[in-house]
């Protein structure tokens, strides 16, 4: 079987979530913005392209260090294992695109970062547990703007106030 791996440079879009399997694995994701940067010759300047946003899940060991180290805005870059999947729902045809980080780190092209190693059993001071962990949505709604996750009712209102701007 053939797997695609990508590497992928982009900014946190939202605060890493923490959960375990049934079996007590440990699973973080995030969101990941990425935006095509390009020089534009005439204008002499760099326009930002389209953003992309995928949803990044670390696993085990990883899913603990990320959920420690990785916060909303911060640079990254992530290696890992592409996943595109469609599906349908309220009639619109959805696309999501994930990485199964196998490597992951901050970008150090934008700033400076202190690698510390984890000991043996060192576990995570914000684990998400017992009724929070429960409550957590892989289809829980996004700002398609910011890539930031959403309450359920938020996602609604937030549509609708983009529509209103948008039409005006």
């Amino acid at each position: 079987m053939n797997e695609t791996l990508v590497t992928v440079a982009g900014n946190v879009a939202g605060e890493p979530r923490i959960r375990a399997t049934a079996g007590g694995v440990q699973v973080a994701s995030f969101r990941l913005a990425s935006t095509e940067r390009r020089y534009n010759k005439e204008l002499g300047a760099w326009r930002d392209g389209d953003t992309v946003y995928y949803t990044v899940t670390c696993w085990r060991t990883m899913a603990e260090n990320a959920f420690d180290s990785i916060h909303k805005g911060q640079p990254v870059v992530v290696h890992g294992r592409l996943h595109v999947s469609s599906y349908e729902k309220d009639g619109q045809e959805r696309t999501v695109v994930e990485i199964e980080a196998r490597s992951l780190g901050h970008d150090m092209s934008w700033g400076v970062s202190k690698f510390t190693k984890a000991g043996p059993g060192a576990g995570s001071d914000r684990h998400v547990v017992g009724e929070l962990a429960s409550e957590l949505d892989d289809d829980q709604p996004f700002d398609p703007a910011t890539g930031e996750l959403l309450e359920p009712d938020q996602g609604a209102d937030q549509m609708a106030g983009r529509a209103a701007e948008d039409a005006a």
